[in-house]
């Protein structure tokens, strides 16, 4: 089958696990990008993604044997990673740090990065790799949000209930481009006028403001939709008014077409304690998500049109595209 989109997959930060879901000493196979990877956490809590497969052999260092078989991969010590095949075992740099049957490391392996070392950082109870199809280094930081890097911060923790994950054939600027499509808004999500929105772009950062003030029966109450694009992978929407939340909006590309949307969704604590379910706040959880289930079955199966055919109610989205281009590696 022919692809749909002449998009690659642009570059940037991009999420790859929740912190809670990788303990220290545990290791598991990732695959994103296009690429077999492994992320494992040292024993003293630090946290490394590098290339899967051994190469020594070519075992893939994210599947175990005995007691890890089928619940994690190589077996980790301190802050290594050994191959479940012959037991060669890998510091955080990706170089060999010992072949346990062996009396010397071979020289082409000696204090080199035999192993793809991906950066990786640890951040908002997320940990994020770069990607970029040129190897270059990273451009720009991680963000850090006080709500959720803060266990002080009167906020709801990332935890099983406050977590949406949706795997989409699609491309990442299809959905990243929903945002300033005003008009489906009207058609898809079926409100009653499209958003008004402040836009400006600042390098690989976008930052976007909606008024959404709401009728209750006690009058009119005063919100918004504030929302910041950290490149293509990371960004947040905070939502003000009758109840507060703050949406974690993650996009990963697996493959060339399919991506994996991760929403996790924080809001402040009550009296010290999660919001009762059931409440506003679930409400709003559920409203969100559903646009998103509404939104799937268009990208599932529309096709690309580099030069749409716009006209003047679209939004903009010749101004979003001339910003999302930077994030493709030669453009």
């Amino acid at each position: 089958m022919s692809k749909r989109y002449k998009y690659p997959i642009p570059y940037g930060w991009y999420q790859v696990a929740y912190s809670k879901d990788l303990a220290p000493g545990e290791s598991r196979p990732l695959r994103y990008f296009g690429e077999d990877l492994v992320i494992f956490r040292g024993e003293e809590g630090a946290v490394q993604v590098l290339d899967a497969y051994c190469p020594h052999m070519g075992a893939h260092l994210g599947y175990g044997i005995h007691k890890s078989k089928g619940t994690g991969g190589g077996c980790v010590k301190g802050n290594t990673i050994t191959c479940p095949f012959h037991g060669w075992v890998f510091d955080m740099d990706g170089k060999v740090a010992e072949i346990p049957y062996a009396k010397k490391i071979p020289p082409r392996a000696q204090d080199k990065e035999v192993l793809k070392k991906w950066p990786t950082v640890e951040r908002n109870q997320v940990i994020s790799v770069w990607y970029h199809p040129d190897g270059i280094d990273p451009l720009w930081e991680v963000e850090r949000l006080p709500e959720l890097d803060d266990e002080n911060s009167g906020w709801t923790r990332i935890g099983e209930n406050n977590c949406r994950k949706m795997v989409i054939p699609t491309v990442m600027q299809e959905i990243a481009e929903n945002s300033v499509d005003f008009a489906h808004f009207i058609f898809v999500h079926q409100v009653k006028s499209t958003p008004q929105a402040e836009t400006t772009y600042d390098g690989p950062m976008g930052h976007r403001m909606i008024k959404a003030d709401m009728q209750t029966p006690r009058g009119i109450v005063e919100g918004g939709i504030e929302s910041k694009n950290i490149g293509p992978g990371l960004g947040w929407v905070r939502f003000t008014g009758i109840a507060e939340t703050l949406l974690l909006s993650h996009l990963t590309p697996v493959e060339d077409e399919l991506i994996e949307v991760n929403y996790s969704f924080l809001q402040p604590l009550v009296d010290g304690k999660e919001p009762a379910a059931g409440g506003v706040q679930d409400a709003i959880i559920k409203d969100i998500w559903s646009q998103m289930e509404e939104d799937y079955v268009i990208w599932e199966h529309k096709i690309g049109r580099e030069n749409p055919m716009l006209c003047d109610g679209d939004g903009p989205i010749a101004q979003f595209r001339r910003y999302y281009s930077q994030f493709y590696a030669g453009a």
